[in-house]
């Protein structure tokens, strides 16, 4: 039987649904519109207020207080989550709620960024005080510099001005579209500007699939005796019961000095089936300069080569000595690949 969905969509009618299609490819255009007016502007007088905020917040002792009311706030909150995960202290105050008590939270040492995008909302009036006699240094985030908290700001990211998507010119669309693609211009910069890296991002994100992408190898290879090794010299009889015995397809090879000299696989054996394979040498056999992978890499990292590679395992190694085994299964089962 037909399915549910496929019944309301066909009662919809193709008629209906292309609208939709040409409403959204609509939306889209006009948001791709309102980013392309900010990369313009960061060619001119926003960009050098977006490098003084930059190095301001680089310079600030305390965190980056993240602040707005209505469509704006959701934006400041998911901005305040972005340089929090990126290495900038940062989190959201709202607006309204600052004048109740909330502008406890905020210190002498902080930096404040306040979303507007009129620069006119009366509810931010006690934390643009508060910034003011404190000293504490304020970021304006408007479409309108002349606007009471652009006047206020230490400094002002000035975005241009745009048509909304909604037909009425109306709801926030195009608006908080810019918003947060500044803030994401602003969280990588500052990121790229502290040489931020992906193992420093791996602290924040210890869940979900980015953290299981973030793993390092170490904390999903298998070590000790589950390991598949055998020394150069080795008969391939041996060598065969090793990697019959440890189940991963594999048998790394190692010399006098325990460094890994190559590996051999099922395929290895495949093609080098012959009536004399049993009491042949390793060293005839195996493939030398085998994949191998670092112990302090990250998971995703394991991932990308074993794709590349067509192969289901790796190699883990330490100053170029094998220390561990990283199946294709172990990275299914952590959710990385």
């Amino acid at each position: 039987m037909p399915s549910t969905k496929v019944l309301m969509a066909a009662a919809s009618g193709p008629a209906n649904a292309n609208a939709a299609v040409q409403s959204a490819l609509r939306t889209l255009e006009v948001g791709s519109h309102g980013i392309a007016a900010i990369v313009t502007a960061l060619q001119g007088p926003l960009g050098s207020a977006f490098a003084a905020t930059v190095e301001l917040i680089r310079q600030a002792k305390g965190r980056v207080i993240v602040t707005g009311l209505g469509k704006s706030g959701h934006v400041a909150r998911k901005i305040a989550a972005t340089l929090a995960s990126t290495g900038t202290p940062a989190f959201f105050v709202h607006a309204a709620e600052a004048g109740h008590g909330d502008l406890g939270m905020i210190t002498a040492d902080d930096v404040i960024i306040a979303l507007s995008w009129s620069g006119e909302q009366p509810e931010m009036t006690s934390l643009v005080n508060y910034s003011a006699r404190f000293a504490i240094p304020m970021i304006a985030v408007t479409s309108n510099a002349a606007s009471t908290l652009g006047s206020t700001a230490r400094i002002v990211l000035e975005l241009p001005k745009a048509r909304e998507a909604c037909p009425h010119n109306l709801a926030p669309t195009t608006s908080t579209l810019m918003q947060a693609a500044i803030g994401d211009a602003l969280a990588i910069a500052l990121l790229e500007s502290r040489g931020f890296t992906a193992l420093q991002f791996a602290n924040f994100h210890p869940g979900g699939k980015l953290g299981a992408m973030l793993k390092r190898t170490s904390d999903l290879m298998e070590s000790g005796e589950a390991v598949p090794l055998k020394p150069l010299g080795t008969r391939m009889a041996d060598a065969l019961v090793e990697m019959s015995a440890k189940g991963f397809g594999c048998v790394a090879i190692v010399d006098a000095q325990g460094v890994i000299a190559g590996i051999i696989t099922d395929g290895d054996l495949r093609r080098q089936m012959r009536p004399d394979l049993m009491t042949t040498l390793v060293d005839d056999i195996m493939t030398r300069n085998p994949k191998t992978i670092d112990r302090d890499s990250l998971a995703s990292e394991a991932v990308e080569l074993l794709n590349a590679a067509k192969i289901t395992a790796l190699i883990v190694t330490e100053a170029d000595k094998p220390v561990g085994i990283l199946h294709l299964h172990s990275l299914l089962r952590a959710g990385v690949a």
